[in-house]
């Protein structure tokens, strides 16, 4: 089983950029609460309540994730993850000015820092966080825990850049005739993927971010989705990465499992 690892330590704020938060808006957050549970082994606190009730999932006592109640129900229902920032109002001020849009925000969070929710200039949502030293996602590297977020956008060079500029990323294209593939880097580690799709992207859809989260097994883990009232969208199959599955959970939040080879 891969070693668990902190993502942080206890008095440690992440440099910007970091990826350090995933959030699900939901419409229905207790039979939402009950199928994460279910799959991942997870808890539920109460969270900030800034945006409407709001709760944290944890796994052995760790923070790893929240779900949040969405009120509208013609708003999608979709997992975001959040950017950490030395200052929300000023990135937010260099998303605008780099053809992005803010949604949501610059507001406080109570304890949990200061945030905003943004989309970039192809319409994929993120957050925007400059958090307290205390939040936050706490452990990464075992099952249950959020192991890769990746855009899945039209074309990776002109949203690469904004990326680039927002966050200070070093980008890293994956140089092949078939795969539009960019690995966005922070201080010469990779933090998220970016994936141009081109035509085969729904065009309904548009861009979107989606979250990746570790399990020990894909296989008896799709087995787990589809009786908690979840589908696979697309089965497992054998990554350079190790297997992999995307699934959907009983609302639609689409979401993808992997199976560290280690």
């Amino acid at each position: 089983m891969t070693e668990a690892r902190e993502s942080a330590g206890p008095h440690a704020r992440r440099a910007p950029g970091t990826p350090c938060w995933v959030s699900l808006m939901v419409h229905e957050l207790a039979a939402t609460e009950d199928f994460y549970g279910e799959l991942f082994g997870w808890e539920f606190r109460p969270g900030p309540q800034q945006l409407g009730p709001y709760v944290r999932a944890l796994l052995d006592g760790r923070e790893v994730a929240g779900m949040g109640h969405l009120p509208d129900r013609r708003l999608p229902v979709a997992w975001t993850p959040y950017f950490a920032s030395d200052d929300v109002d000023r990135t937010a001020d260099t998303v605008r000015l780099c053809g992005g849009t803010v949604a949501v925000g610059p507001l406080d969070a109570a304890e949990a820092g200061r945030m905003a929710i943004a989309s970039d200039p192809s319409g994929a949502v993120f957050g925007i966080w400059q958090g307290s030293a205390h939040f936050g996602t706490a452990i990464t590297g075992v099952p249950g825990t959020p192991a890769w977020n990746e855009l899945v956008t039209f074309e990776t060079e002109s949203v690469a850049k904004f990326y680039a500029t927002v966050f200070g990323y070093e980008e890293e294209p994956v140089v092949s005739a078939d795969l539009d593939y960019v690995t966005l880097h922070l201080g010469g580690r990779p933090v998220a993927g970016l994936h141009g799709m081109g035509h085969a992207l729904p065009r309904d859809r548009g861009s979107y971010w989606r979250t990746y989260f570790e399990v020990a097994d894909v296989d008896v883990t799709l087995g787990q989705v589809v009786r908690l009232g979840g589908r696979v969208l697309r089965p497992a199959h054998d990554s350079p990465h190790g297997r992999v599955a995307t699934v959907a959970d009983p609302e639609g939040a689409e979401f993808d499992v992997l199976q560290d080879p280690r």
